[in-house]
């Protein structure tokens, strides 16, 4: 079983990051200061080779993504054989390919408008899944394999199957969660089979033992987490991770049009994990570095723990029926499946378009790549290996 903590944690800090142990305040490590306060290094002076960097960010630059810049048009296309595909979320033209390279924390490279807001898809997968997390860290959420039924008393985990489900199977996407939220059935994303008069009737397997990639699973989720916080996940997002690491103040995170609940009184909206139908995460690359960069260094930041270990050790466990993904969106490199050339350590956020933010412990490298084509990630992550030399 997995267990959280137990402790009951002092009030004011549910809403500010946590202080590590005073002694790591010796360490060396680099880490930016907020905005544009980021220091730039030459790849020679961080261990790579400045030809075969150069040959990276070309290769990125040549591999725009096929799919339209007028992203309604591409969520359009892409999930045209499914019912009830109509957007309710906002959407916006995206930019060029663009991305960078930090390695030590000091950004080495940068390709295209790196300073451009544009949606991110399912990279949003993982700012959710680290709002768990912090509830986690504060007791708010006891333990990972108690039932959500406990937490949410909304009606969405009263049926016999979903009352099973826990918080694991939901971060792992083997919940088989069965419903409709915001006006989607689960059986409608990502439907199996040829047979349309049978997709509502599939059987449904017992959570923890399938794992199907589904966002109304991972919708249900965002819901079941802002009952636990009981303030909006954004302002949540804000105070404890995004603010501490110095982002930008330009991304938004956005739900649908009827995405709207009443919590003490209140009228809040809640947050899609992903633009399958609009929403999500709008985002900078170089915002996505950050967070990349928070997770490259086990939740800390500086002398502050964001998120803890315990939950880095969770969140990178391999999921029983799917080894190459952790909690969302942490796809691991499990017998370097996910990108070959990439050592097995390494892990991606990952979303549509493609977006990456590919991570490196090994290497001590954070890249990323955004409207890549995706059969070129791992070239791009070989041409990036290559380049370090020590």
């Amino acid at each position: 079983m997995i267990h959280g903590y137990r402790g009951r944690w002092l009030g004011a800090l549910l809403f500010f990051p946590l202080l590590v142990h005073p002694g790591l305040a010796q360490d060396v490590t680099y880490f930016p200061g907020p905005g544009d306060d980021w220091e730039r290094r030459p790849p020679e002076a961080v261990g790579m080779d400045p030809a075969r960097v150069d040959s990276a960010v070309a290769f990125a630059l040549a591999g725009e993504s096929p799919d339209p810049r007028d992203l309604a048009e591409m969520i359009a296309l892409s999930f045209a054989r499914e019912p009830y595909n109509d957007i309710i979320g906002p959407t916006k033209p995206r930019g060029g390919p663009a991305g960078l390279i930090l390695r030590h924390g000091y950004l080495v490279a940068e390709w295209g408008d790196t300073r451009r807001v544009d949606m991110t898809f399912s990279v949003t997968k993982s700012f959710l899944s680290t709002v768990v997390g912090l509830a986690f860290d504060r007791g708010l959420i006891r333990r990972l394999d108690d039932p959500v039924r406990a937490y949410v008393p909304t009606g969405h985990f009263d049926s016999p199957h979903n009352a099973k489900i826990t918080w694991d199977h939901l971060l792992r996407q083997t919940s088989a969660w069965e419903g409709t939220l915001w006006g989607k059935p689960d059986w409608a994303d990502r439907p199996v089979g040829d047979d349309p008069n049978a997709w509502p009737h599939r059987p449904l397997p017992e959570p923890g033992t399938v794992w199907k990639y589904n966002d109304v699973r991972v919708n249900v989720l965002a819901l079941a987490v802002l009952h636990v916080w009981r303030r909006p996940l954004p302002v949540v997002l804000r105070e404890l991770v995004m603010d501490p690491i110095g982002a930008s103040n330009t991304w938004r995170w956005e739900g649908y049009e009827n995405s709207w609940v009443t919590l003490d009184g209140l009228r809040v909206q809640s947050v899609s994990g992903g633009g399958h139908w609009g929403g999500g995460m709008f985002i900078s690359a170089r915002d996505m570095a950050r967070f990349g960069y928070l997770t490259l260094r086990r939740g800390r930041w500086g002398e502050q723990i964001i998120f803890s270990e315990r939950w880095y050790d969770l969140a990178t466990t391999p999921t029983g029926p799917n080894p190459g993904y952790g909690f969302m969106n942490w796809f691991l490199n499990t017998d370097r499946q996910l990108l070959p050339s990439a050592p097995e350590t390494a892990f991606a956020h990952l979303g549509a378009g493609t977006n990456m933010v590919y991570v490196d412990p090994e290497h001590d490298l954070v890249v990323v790549a955004r409207w890549l084509r995706r059969d070129r990630l791992d070239g791009l992550v070989q041409r990036v290996l290559a380049a370090v030399q020590e």
